[in-house]
C-alpha cells in the first residue's frame, strides 16, 4: 500500500514539475533568443542564434530546477489536497513523517536528474554553444585557439598567445622568478606542446637570463621543460566557471591553490552548484508543509503565486550572496549553503507544526 502511495505522490510531483520546467524553459529560451538577436555579426545569424539558444537550455534547466520543483510540487500536491486525497491518506493512518518520506523519494529522483544535468549535460553543451558563437562571430575555424591566457606553475608565469595550431598551443612567453620574487629570466618559444611523457616541448626557444654578472641569452631550436600544467588545466583556464563540470572545477581549484592563486570564484561556483542541487530535495518537503497549511483549500493560482515568490526569493538571495561573497571575501561554502540552510530550517519548522 505504501509503495502504491509513494508512486502516486511521486507521479503527481514529477509530472507537475516537468510541466512547470517546460514552461520556464520556453520563456527562458525565448528571452535568450531575443537577447542574442541584438548581437548578430559575421556568420552568427538567426540559424546560429536558434542553435545557441537550444544548446543553452540544459544549463538553464539546471539553474531553474529548484524553482521548478517547488512550483511543481505545490501544484501537484495542491491538486491532491484540493481533491481531498491528502485528507484520505491521513485518515487511514498515514503520518506526516511517513508522507514526508514518500515525498522525499520524488526529491531524490529529481536530485539525481539535477546532478546528471549539471555535471554531464549542461556544462559541455554550454561550452560548445559559447565556443560556436565565438567562432561564428569572428569567422574563425577555432576561435578558442586565438585567445590569450596566463597560467602559473610555482615560480614560473606562462603567457600563451595560442595563435597557431601547428604545434598544439602556439607561441608562449615564460617569466621565471626566484624565492625573493625577483625576475630571473624571460623566455619565448614560437611553438609549444606536450609530448607523450607529459613534458613541454618548446620550439625555437630563446631565453634572456638576468644573472649577477650580467645578462645572458640562450637560444635553442628545441627545449624540453617540466611544468605541472597539462592540456586540461590550460583548456579550463579559457572556460567560464559556469561551463565547467564539477570535476573540472575541482581540478582547476586544486591547480590554483597549489600555486597560491585566488580560487574563490571557482570555489563559489562549485559550492553554489552543490547547494543548488541539494536544494531540489528540500523543495517538495516545503511544498508539503504549505499544502497542509493555508493552501490546503486554496486554488492553483494561489499555490503558483506562493511558489513563484519563494522561488524568486531563493534565486535572488543565492545570486546576491554568491556575488557579494566574492566582493567581501566571505567563505564560499557558507555563502552558497546559507539560502538552502534557511529553506531547510523553515521546512522542518513548518512540518513540525502540521497537525
Amino acid at each position: 500500500m505504501n509503495g502504491i502511495l509513494t508512486q502516486y505522490l511521486m507521479r503527481a510531483i514529477l509530472s507537475a514539475t516537468a510541466l512547470v520546467l517546460l514552461v520556464l524553459l520556453a520563456l527562458a529560451g525565448l528571452f535568450e533568443f531575443i537577447a542574442e538577436l541584438d548581437d548578430t555579426r559575421g556568420n552568427y545569424q538567426t540559424p546560429q542564434v536558434v542553435l545557441y539558444s537550444l544548446l543553452r537550455l540544459p544549463q538553464l534547466a539546471f539553474e531553474m530546477l529548484p524553482v521548478a520543483v517547488l512550483i511543481g510540487s505545490l501544484l501537484g500536491l495542491g491538486a491532491l489536497a484540493a481533491n481531498s486525497e491528502i485528507i484520505v491518506m491521513r485518515s487511514v493512518g498515514l503520518s506526516i513523517r511517513r508522507m514526508a518520506v514518500m515525498v522525499g523519494f520524488a526529491g531524490i529522483t529529481l536530485l539525481i536528474l539535477t546532478g546528471l544535468l549539471g555535471e554531464f549535460i549542461g556544462p559541455p553543451l554550454d561550452y560548445f554553444a559559447r565556443n560556436m558563437r565565438q567562432e561564428a562571430r569572428t569567422e574563425k575555424t577555432d576561435a578558442r585557439l586565438g585567445q590569450e591566457t596566463w597560467v602559473r606553475d610555482g615560480p614560473v608565469f606562462l603567457h600563451f598567445e595560442r595563435v597557431s595550431t601547428d604545434f598544439d598551443f602556439g607561441s608562449i612567453y615564460l617569466f621565471r622568478f626566484n624565492d625573493a620574487n625577483e625576475l630571473e629570466s624571460v623566455a619565448r618559444a614560437e611553438n609549444s606542446g606536450i609530448d607523450d611523457n607529459d613534458n613541454w616541448v618548446l620550439q625555437n626557444f630563446r631565453e634572456t637570463r638576468f644573472d649577477d654578472d650580467g645578462v645572458h641569452v640562450v637560444e635553442s631550436s628545441r627545449a624540453v621543460e617540466s611544468f605541472d600544467i597539462d592540456a586540461e588545466v590550460l583548456g579550463i583556464s579559457l572556460v567560464k566557471p559556469q561551463s565547467l563540470s564539477g570535476r573540472g572545477l575541482l581540478s582547476y581549484i586544486g591547480y590554483l591553490k597549489r600555486n597560491s592563486l585566488d580560487a574563490d570564484r571557482y570555489e563559489t561556483e562549485l559550492w553554489y552548484r552543490i547547494a543548488r542541487t541539494a536544494t531540489v530535495v528540500i523543495m517538495p518537503l516545503l511544498a508539503l508543509a504549505f499544502v497542509f497549511g493555508s493552501l490546503r483549500s486554496g486554488g492553483a493560482g494561489a499555490r503558483l503565486m506562493i511558489g513563484v515568490v519563494i522561488g524568486l526569493g531563493y534565486y535572488l538571495a543565492s545570486e546576491m550572496l554568491a556575488n557579494s561573497g566574492q566582493v567581501f571575501n566571505l567563505n564560499p561554502a557558507v555563502v552558497a549553503w546559507l539560502p538552502s540552510a534557511v529553506l531547510l530550517i523553515v521546512t522542518l519548522f513548518a512540518l513540525t507544526r502540521v497537525r
